[in-house]
């Protein structure tokens, strides 16, 4: 029987599935190694209005919609997310860009288990992920060609999700759009 190579959708179903098992573990794990009474200690988000800033303005050629954000209370604890979108032209094949930051302070066992998931490489002919570093920071980056969709998520001082997705642009174009953030000034932000 000839082998054939998993495609990429299925290599990220099976990326995700780990994820949230791995998170499942973790919080059971968590809870069963705490006393009963003892409160879990974890720091507070901080307000979206501080990530704000931290969202690019558009590159020259480009225009940035408004940057969004929100902190609101999910199920019993705060999460907080920043987004812009950016555009080079206006037709559906011009290049698109989007940026996102969540503050995933009060979750620490979901930033665990996302992170160790970012370990999982794959390439076939319909795209690839892979671990990366950027600037010491774990990350993870993928790519649909048929899409032309890349992604990059980043974890900054264990608590900042970063995600750049590009379409219609190479996916090298990832790395210029992660320098356009300052990722020592988010670090700093508590």
């Amino acid at each position: 029987m000839k082998k054939t190579a998993p495609n990429y959708q299925s290599a990220c179903q099976t990326a995700a599935r780990f994820a949230i098992v791995a998170l499942g573990l973790l919080a059971v794990l968590a809870s069963n190694s705490r006393a009963q009474n003892e409160p879990i200690l974890v720091p507070d988000v901080v307000d979206y209005s501080k990530l704000l800033p931290i969202l690019p303005d558009a590159p020259s050629g480009w225009t940035a919609d408004k940057a969004q954000g929100s902190t609101a209370d999910v199920g019993g604890f705060n999460i907080t997310n920043v987004h812009r979108d950016y555009r080079k032209g206006e037709d559906a094949a011009a290049p698109m860009a989007s940026i996102s930051i969540l503050d995933s302070a009060a979750n620490p066992d979901y930033v665990t288990a996302t992170t160790a998931s970012w370990k999982f490489n794959s390439e076939t002919v319909e795209g690839y992920s892979k671990s990366v570093t950027i600037d010491d920071n774990p990350g993870f980056e993928a790519y649909e060609k048929e899409q032309k969709h890349a992604s990059l998520w980043v974890m900054i001082a264990k608590r900042y999700f970063v995600e750049i997705e590009l379409q219609n642009q190479d996916p090298k174009e990832l790395q210029d759009w992660v320098k356009r953030l300052d990722l020592k000034k988010l670090a700093a932000i508590k």
